[in-house]
């Protein structure tokens, strides 16, 4: 073309445009580099495909079948993240065990008003009869609601618990039935008598400053790697409450609803919010999806934020991408920001899709099945990339099913073992699901400051739960004054206070949760483990015949007698398995 251009600029005014064309056809017949140069711009003038533009329904974005040829200049995600995922060098430096590891979600300002509050509660309904609690008192009565959380009886009866045949041994070796009860009874964090005082239009007042100091101690833990996920969970309540939610998609169907946005991979819970309903005046609050994004991820830089279609908005993909985060969500058919064309499933082919896009959005309209579509949108894919393996999925679609289940894996498993008891009072139900959150994060903050913990386990959380409710209870075992009757809690009770004396005399240390020395026996150590070797001696009970041998060793829970062979191999007798450690 340049040449063609030359050749204009040096024919005169009076020269034939016949000229030029005999001159080019000259160069044609003998120049074919000339020739080559000229099919190629022919080639680019005449391209396979032809571009398509969609108007959206409000007729305010123009939507391109073709993916924009650049970036306007935004960074790639990997590149503005500024943060380490993982714990923090605050967690790593604080978390020596798990007991520590836990109490780092409870700092010093909540334990206070913990205290305080149940001490004031306790005066109240008891009056001078009443003994002022301690952080360790409370540490017995969490460790025990995670106890009961563990071996799944958050709605077994309290009296199931403590019972001395069908029970467990370590209930009634903690605390006493009674004990139990009235702590649950008064154990409060606000003030009861000051209800009529608070402020009307705050609903969640009563929970108020221990909720906002717990959740502001979650993403000072752990920073959450490059895909953050924000959905609700429910948290089951059926009682009065003045903002429970009825959510017939969920499991429990009524209760307390909170928004998370938590870690995609390990479902970590870094921030959190509890929805109070609707406002005095009653109104609906406007974008509310996009108001709840930009709460959940303030703070963070470089992530990509995956929502479902209740969040998911083409303003809020703007927005996120102004604070240097993507998205990636499914969308609702009836957004003002979607083109008809892609809406439409008639003449559609299965497994085809449909691809729309603008300098900053990419929108996606998948057909599974027959006059079935899917709508996602994306500010972090700019091409029409689809999977050849996965049904013809488009790589926006595979990356959402990535990284959706962040809330909802959390949700299940903070419902396995939770610590839920039976009540009537809303801001106990919250605080029994910041107690499961708080030590589900801890053990994703163990595991990953401890890598090498139980490795070759695959039941971690369960061994997790019930070594940390039995850290918990210890300290309150130690102290205990009265001995309950039963002989296996009571060898829990002279085990750790043997424990706690021997370990202050001397460096050596037996295996935690074994049993104790025998009042008139001595101990007869077998590997790590002390056995009790009473005076009198009988037959094993788990050998088969009975003309089985005599022995003097008992087993440390139950104190029936059992042989060298069976104690050498299991150390406990078989009716004690609970308490073996995996």
């Amino acid at each position: 073309m340049e040449e063609e251009g030359d050749l204009e600029g040096e024919a005169g005014p009076e020269e034939d445009l016949f000229d030029q064309t005999s001159e080019t056809e000259d160069n044609t017949e003998f120049d074919p580099d000339y020739h080559s140069t000229d099919g190629e711009e022919e080639e680019e003038e005449d391209p396979p495909e032809v571009e398509a533009t969609y108007q959206s329904k409000n007729g305010n974005i123009l939507w391109t079948s073709t993916t924009p040829s650049e970036r306007r200049g935004r960074l790639p995600t990997h590149r503005v993240i500024k943060m380490t995922p993982g714990p923090t060098r605050f967690a790593c430096s604080n978390a020596k065990d798990i007991i520590s590891t836990f109490e780092l979600f409870f700092p010093d300002p909540i334990k206070k008003i913990m205290i305080e509050m149940s001490n004031l509660e306790g005066k109240r309904v008891f009056g001078k009869a009443w003994k002022s609690l301690d952080w360790t008192d409370l540490q017995a009565y969490f460790g025990l609601l995670i106890l009961a959380g563990v071996y799944r009886s958050h709605h077994e009866a309290l009296g199931s618990l403590w019972h001395g045949v069908s029970g467990r041994a370590i209930f009634r070796a903690t605390m006493p039935l009674k004990t139990f009860s009235i702590m649950s009874r008064i154990f409060c964090f606000y003030k009861k008598v000051a209800e009529s005082g608070r402020k009307k239009d705050d609903k969640l007042a009563p929970i108020r400053d221990i909720w906002e100091k717990w959740v502001q101690r979650l993403p000072l833990l752990y920073n959450p790697g490059p895909s953050i996920t924000v959905d609700e969970c429910l948290v089951p309540f059926r009682g009065r409450c003045p903002f429970k939610q009825y959510m017939p998609s969920k499991p429990s169907k009524y209760g307390i609803k909170i928004w998370a946005a938590c870690d995609s991979s390990s479902s970590y819970a870094w921030n959190m919010q509890v929805y109070t309903g609707k406002a005095a005046d009653r109104k609906p609050e406007k974008n509310q999806g996009m108001r709840v994004v930009l709460d959940m991820t303030s703070g963070l830089q470089g992530h990509t934020i995956t929502c479902d279609n209740f969040f998911t908005s083409y303003a809020l993909g703007e927005e996120l991408l102004q604070r240097k985060m993507t998205m990636i969500g499914t969308v609702r058919s009836n957004k003002a920001e979607l083109p008809p064309a892609l809406l439409s499933v008639k003449g559609r082919a299965c497994l085809s899709s449909m691809f729309a896009f603008t300098d900053t959005h990419a929108l996606v309209s998948y057909c599974p099945r027959k006059n079935k579509n899917v709508l996602l949108m994306s500010t972090l894919h700019r091409n029409a990339e689809i999977s050849s393996k996965e049904h013809k999925k488009p790589e926006i679609i595979l990356d959402y099913n990535k990284t959706k289940g962040g809330v909802d894996n959390l949700d299940k498993l903070v419902a396995t073992y939770t610590c839920q008891r039976k009540t009537m009072r809303w801001p106990m139900v919250i605080f029994f699901n910041m107690l499961d959150v708080s030590a589900y994060n801890s053990l994703v903050l163990w595991t990953a400051i401890d890598p090498m913990w139980n490795k070759n386990k695959n039941i971690k959380r369960r061994l997790f739960l019930e070594e940390l409710g039995e850290a918990l209870v210890t300290p309150f075992m130690q102290r205990r004054q009265g001995i309950p009757r039963t002989p296996a809690s009571q060898n829990m009770v002279k085990e750790a206070q043997a424990c706690s004396s021997e370990s202050e005399a001397s460096p050596v240390k037996y295996h935690k949760g074994m049993g104790t020395r025998a009042c008139s026996g001595k101990v007869k150590v077998t590997g790590t483990s002390p056995v009790s070797t009473p005076s009198k001696r009988k037959r094993c009970q788990h050998c088969e015949s009975k003309l089985s041998k005599k022995t003097n060793m008992t087993c440390n829970r139950c104190n029936i007698y059992i042989c060298k062979s069976h104690a050498v191999i299991t150390t406990y007798c078989l009716a004690c398995n609970w308490s073996k450690k995996v």
